[in-house]
């Protein structure tokens, strides 16, 4: 056994440190979550509470069939919405990093345009509802998340890793560029399709601000806006409590969770990101060191 250094010991101590830093913060999330208001309201945000509770779990779980559908809705967005991006922005990240493409120029000042200029958000909404008629459809959240960045990423990590020399081969034995695209190039990207892809995925499973502005339906809410519901409803019942009568306050307020029950939908909402993050981590470490050597 290779017995450690100073230096080696000091730099374990900082990393755990680190770790600490990243890891007690969503450990008091969850232990606040299983925590009574009443603990909180004596001894604060605290990993020993005085009382544990599931108020604030069981009026999360207490919209029942809307919270299963709600997840269903956003696993489905997230997952079609990602693959179909994926698709749209690896083929044309690989044709922009093609030198031998004539409109290469053109579509890379269109690239940069969207990133400088944005039609704004009314004119989206004019657009979707008005010509697309995407009012109350699914759709409207499922084909609004091709990224410009994201179209460079794929192209620069195209032009640093697989050479034209590979390219050129297969098209001396007889491939074209469909099959050079789909049998060559992207099975060298799959730590920069990883890595893109679980951002995409994260962006889809939580943006809420298109559903709040198109969806209407119980049966189309995704999870994030459901649970901005629940967390309004929350809002709202404790500022009104004085306009409640006895009997309402006993039944609504009394034993509504207020920061429990934020947390509650805080790890409802982070719960299967957190899950997925380790299988897409070794793609992360290897996309940020690809280039790091040159040979």
């Amino acid at each position: 056994m290779v017995k450690k250094t100073k230096g080696q010991w000091i730099l374990l101590g900082v990393l755990i440190l680190l770790a600490l830093a990243c890891v007690l913060p969503l450990v008091l999330v969850v232990i606040i979550s299983f925590s009574s208001d009443a603990s909180i309201a004596e001894k604060g945000y605290s990993f020993f509470p005085t009382e544990w509770s599931l108020a604030a779990w069981e009026y999360v779980f207490g919209y029942g069939k809307q919270l299963v559908v709600s997840y269903g809705v956003t696993i489905f967005i997230t997952v079609v919405a990602t693959v179909l991006d994926m698709i749209v922005e690896t083929m044309f990240a690989y044709t922009l990093s093609r030198s031998n493409f004539r409109l290469k120029k053109y579509y890379a000042m269109m690239v940069l345009i969207t990133m400088l200029f944005s039609g704004g958000q009314l004119a989206s909404y004019m657009v979707n509802v008005t010509w697309y008629h995407l009012k109350d459809s699914l759709w409207v959240l499922i084909l609004s998340g091709v990224s410009a960045i994201h179209v460079i990423i794929l192209r620069t990590y195209i032009q640093g890793t697989v050479s034209e020399a590979l390219i050129e081969s297969a098209k001396i034995d007889g491939a074209g560029e469909f099959y050079t695209f789909v049998k060559i190039v992207v099975p060298c990207m799959t730590p920069a399709l990883a890595s893109v892809a679980f951002m995409k995925a994260i962006a889809n499973w939580d943006a809420w601000e298109n559903a709040y502005l198109y969806i209407t339906s119980p049966e189309k809410t995704p999870l994030s806006l459901l649970l901005m519901e629940i967390e309004n409803d929350i809002q709202f019942l404790a500022e009104n409590a004085d306009n409640l009568s006895p009997s309402e306050y006993d039944q609504l307020v009394a034993n509504l969770p207020t920061d429990s029950g934020r947390m509650a939908i805080l790890l409802a909402a982070l719960g299967p990101i957190l899950i997925a993050y380790p299988f897409f981590q070794k793609y992360f470490v290897k996309g940020i060191t690809i280039g790091s050597v040159k040979g």
